[in-house]
């Protein structure tokens, strides 16, 4: 039940209508190693850090079933740290601050231990990294699930197409999906999209929940309405790391489970966003994950008469 987590481990420093973070852990593979953690174990990090990152951050992961063979110290060095501001609508953003840091010249080291994954996800890295993951790899595993965005269509785009042949699942928003497909209409983005390679689109739409696209199939999960939302920064790769954390568990990546996982996904995001960083999914437990499940199901469930 292996899995492979690859992306960012980092500083975040984020304020919204609710108020300021001050600085946080923050980061893709870390969001998407706290939300799997809950389902599968061990979880195989792969991510670079600078000196500055805390050593009480690592030994928290480890306590979760994390392992952390590939993940880069580099001493002197700094982590990567971004910092934003939302808006009231908590959609929409502006980067204030975003320091590379180490990772700059980011080129990961997939371990020997880790080889033999049975499932990996690739975070929003550059399309290079993402491919020279891949490369590294002596056996294929069951699923490969990348994220990406719209800067590395703009900036790196013949470079994604080549990632994109080698997945199984990508994940987009709806604004990515339109731009990578040149199509408005998200089921012909999604159709277009699918031809390019992968054989399942995600296409996340915040608040508004998911779809998940296959072949001619589509399946739409809601968002949970919650009360307050504090900060929405990782809700997306939380929500990764629920759909990639109980495909891992279960082993079966039919579109039928499919559609179980994003529901997942969905109940791990609306965790994460009820508090800054990653303080909500640090102490959440297996019974309120069960109560948030079943509160999805009465969501959508419905009864109905045809005449």
């Amino acid at each position: 039940m292996s899995l492979t987590v690859v992306g960012t481990m980092a500083f975040d420093e984020i304020e919204t209508p609710f108020g300021k973070s001050g600085k946080i852990i923050g980061g893709s593979a870390t969001y998407i190693a706290w939300a799997a953690s809950n389902f599968v174990k061990p979880i195989n990090q792969v991510s670079v850090v600078g000196e500055d990152f805390l050593q009480s951050e690592l030994d928290a992961l480890t306590a979760k079933g994390v392992a952390l063979d590939g993940v880069q110290i580099k001493k002197g060095e700094k982590s990567f740290y971004w910092s934003g501001k939302y808006h009231m609508d908590m959609n929409t953003r502006d980067s204030l601050v975003t320091d590379l840091n180490v990772l700059a010249d980011f080129n990961p080291v997939i371990p020997e231990s880790y080889q033999g994954s049975e499932f990996l996800i690739l975070g929003n890295l550059t399309p290079q990294v993402q491919m020279s993951v891949l490369d590294q790899l002596k056996v294929r595993p069951k699923l490969i699930v990348m994220d990406t965005m719209n800067f590395w269509m703009e900036v790196a785009l013949d470079d994604l197409l080549k990632v994109l042949k080698k997945v199984d699942v990508l994940m987009v928003n709806d604004s990515e999906a339109r731009q990578l497909s040149g199509e408005y209409s998200l089921v012909k983005a999604a159709r277009k999209i699918l031809t390019m390679g992968p054989r399942y689109l995600i296409i996340k739409k915040g608040e508004h929940g998911a779809l998940l696209f296959h072949e001619n199939h589509v399946f739409f999960a809601p968002a949970m309405p919650l009360d307050d939302v504090y900060d929405p920064t990782g809700a997306g790769d939380t929500f990764a790391g629920g759909f990639i954390g109980h495909l891992a568990k279960t082993k079966d990546v039919s579109f039928e489970n499919m559609k179980t996982a994003i529901i997942i996904g969905s109940a791990m995001a609306s965790f994460c966003v009820e508090k800054f960083g990653t303080e909500r999914l640090r102490e959440v437990t297996q019974e309120e994950i069960s109560a948030r499940l079943e509160q999805f199901v009465q969501l959508v469930n419905f009864d109905i008469d045809l005449v």
